[in-house]
C-alpha cells in the first residue's frame, strides 16, 4: 500500500509512476539503438570491407556518427509525450528535438554528396579551374540542402513561411527567367561530372565538329579542333548531343572496298581474299576479319574487306591502311591482277546501203 501511495505520488504535475514509464520506454529504445551501434553497425562495417567500393563504408561511417545520435534524441522525446507538460516546456522540447533531429539528417544527407564531389576532386588532379569549380559547386549544394532543411524545420515549428516563400516566389521568376539558360548549363556541367561521357583530354566528335577538349567549365566547354580554332560549346549543347567519344574507344573497325576488272580470272578472282587476310594478319596492332566478293559493280568486281586495328591512335591506323594498300598493289602485280577504273565501251553499227 505505501508502494502504490508512493508510484501515485506527483511531482511537477505527473506521478512517480508516470515518470518510471517514461524513463523504462527511453531505456528500452536505447537499448535498441545500443544493439544497433555494437552488433549490427560492426557486422555492417565487415560487410563493408569486403566490397571495392568505398561508398558503402562511409555511409556505414555516416550513419554511426549522425543516425545513430538522431535516433536517440528522437527516443528522448518520445519517451516525455506521456508526461504531462506545460505548453512552452513541451514546445522547448519539441523545438529543441526538430532542430537536433534536423541537423544530424542533414550532415547524413550531406554525407554522400561529399564523397561523390571528393572522388571529382582527385580526379581533376593538378586542373586548378576544375578544383575550384567543385569547390564552388560543393558549397552550393551544401548551402541549397542546408537552406531547404531549414524551411521544412520552421514549416513544422509552426512559423509561417508562405508569404516569405511567395514573395521570393514571384521576384525568383523573373531570376529564373533570365537566368534559364545559365542554370541549364550549370545542371548540365554537374551531369557532365557525374556521368563523364568525356572529361579533358579526349578527341570527341559532335555533329560536324571534331577536337580534343580542352576544358570543361560551369557554362561551357572548350575544344581544340584539328584546324587549330577553339570550338566553345554550351554545356548543354553537348549534353543533348549525340558524341563519339574515340578517346575511349579501344580498337578501331576498319571496312574498305577495293574493284578489280572484269577481266580477272576466276581462279586469280578466289585467291584475293586469302591473299588480303594473309597481308592483313602479317601486321602488329591489326586483326583480320574477313574479305569477300562483295558483288558486281558497274565497272569492277567489287571486294569488301573488313579489319580491326587494335588501338584508338588515329595515325597509326592510318599507317596500318596505308601499308595495306601498297602490299596489296605488290600482290596483285605478282597475281596478274588489275584494279578496275571506271570505262565505257562505244560499239558502232555502220549501216550498209544497198544499191
Amino acid at each position: 500500500m505505501v508502494f502504490q501511495d508512493f508510484l501515485q505520488y506527483e511531482i511537477l504535475g505527473n506521478t512517480v509512476e508516470a515518470y518510471g514509464v517514461s524513463a523504462a520506454v527511453f531505456l528500452a529504445c536505447l537499448l535498441v539503438i545500443l544493439a544497433l551501434k555494437h552488433i549490427v553497425v560492426p557486422r555492417l562495417r565487415r560487410l563493408a570491407e569486403k566490397t571495392e567500393t568505398a561508398f558503402d563504408d562511409v555511409l556505414i561511417a555516416a550513419m554511426e556518427k549522425n543516425a545513430i545520435p538522431a535516433f536517440v534524441v528522437a527516443v528522448l522525446y518520445i519517451s516525455t509525450k506521456s508526461l504531462a507538460l506545460n505548453a512552452s516546456l513541451r514546445k522547448v522540447i519539441y523545438t529543441g528535438t526538430a532542430v537536433l533531429v534536423a541537423f544530424f539528417a542533414v550532415r547524413f544527407i550531406l554525407t554522400p554528396v561529399r564523397f561523390g564531389l571528393e572522388k571529382q576532386w582527385v580526379r581533376a588532379g593538378a586542373d586548378s579551374k576544375q578544383r575550384r569549380s567543385l569547390k564552388v559547386m560543393q558549397t552550393g549544394i551544401q548551402t541549397l540542402i542546408w537552406v531547404i532543411a531549414l524551411i521544412v524545420l520552421l514549416d513544422n515549428l509552426g512559423i509561417k513561411i508562405s508569404t516569405l516563400v511567395a514573395g521570393l516566389g514571384i521576384g525568383g521568376i523573373a531570376v529564373a527567367l533570365a537566368a534559364q539558360a545559365i542554370l541549364g548549363d550549370l545542371f548540365a556541367y554537374f551531369m557532365i561530372l557525374i556521368d563523364h561521357p568525356f572529361e579533358a583530354g579526349d578527341f570527341i566528335i559532335v555533329d560536324d565538329y571534331m577536337g580534343a577538349i580542352e576544358h570543361i567549365g560551369l557554362k561551357s566547354t572548350r575544344i581544340r579542333s584539328l584546324g587549330g580554332e577553339l570550338l566553345v560549346f554550351r554545356n548543354t549543347d553537348l549534353t543533348g548531343s549525340r558524341i563519339r567519344n574515340y578517346k575511349k574507344m579501344e580498337q578501331r573497325r576498319v571496312v574498305f572496298t577495293l574493284g578489280v576488272t572484269y577481266g580477272t580470272g576466276i581462279e586469280q578472282g578466289k585467291k584475293i581474299p586469302g591473299i588480303i587476310a594473309s597481308i592483313i594478319g602479317s601486321l602488329p596492332n591489326a586483326r583480320f576479319d574477313r574479305a569477300h566478293f562483295k558483288e558486281f559493280g558497274d565497272f569492277s568486281l567489287v571486294y569488301e574487306v573488313v579489319y580491326y586495328v587494335l588501338s584508338a591512335d588515329y595515325n597509326l591506323y592510318m599507317d596500318i591502311q596505308q601499308e595495306i594498300n601498297f602490299k596489296i598493289r605488290e600482290e596483285f602485280k605478282k597475281l596478274g591482277a588489275e584494279f578496275a577504273f571506271p570505262t565505257s565501251t562505244v560499239y558502232l553499227e555502220h549501216a550498209i546501203q544497198g544499191a
